[in-house]
């Protein structure tokens, strides 16, 4: 096994774990979820680009006849990241004592301030820090005011 296939076979683990994460683990984590809310989509021309990229990659590495082994690695990383970057649909759970937006966890302890934008971007501020929620259906809005009033 080449260097090539060392970093490749890591970076596809790295990206399996974080859609386990983010599918799986989230859901368990702090406490059951007792709101899960989807969310817009940021940009899907990354994603495209990385795909689009590593199929540019696999052609290269079957045109070259390079090693079959390399080839799959590869393919596994397009499958995965088709699924992280086009499938997987980003959430914002909320928990207990808090919520998991991106991947991270925010106590609400933390919210300084709550604001509705006139585009219905729901705005966090966090000290120094503002969270974005920019939800995919905007009746969802109400769902969360409903649920942070609720559970304060």
């Amino acid at each position: 096994m080449s260097f090539t296939d060392i970093v490749i076979l890591v970076l596809t683990l790295a990206f399996f774990a974080f859609a386990l994460y983010d599918e799986i683990l989230i859901n368990h984590l702090k406490s059951p979820t007792l709101l899960s809310i989807p969310l817009l989509r940021r940009s899907r021309a990354d994603g495209m680009i990385f795909v689009i990229l590593v199929a540019i990659l696999i052609g290269n590495n079957i045109h070259a006849h390079g090693s079959t082994f390399t080839t799959w690695l590869l393919s596994a990383m397009a499958l995965v990241g088709f699924y992280i970057f086009w499938i997987r649909t980003p959430r914002i759970r909320f928990k207990k004592a808090g919520f998991f937006f991106s991947g991270f966890w925010t106590p609400y302890s933390k919210i300084t301030a709550m604001n509705l934008s006139e585009d219905g971007v729901l705005v966090f501020q966090l000290g120094e820090r503002q969270l974005l929620i920019c939800v995919r259906n905007i009746d969802d809005l109400e769902k969360i005011y409903k649920f942070i009033v609720n559970n304060q």
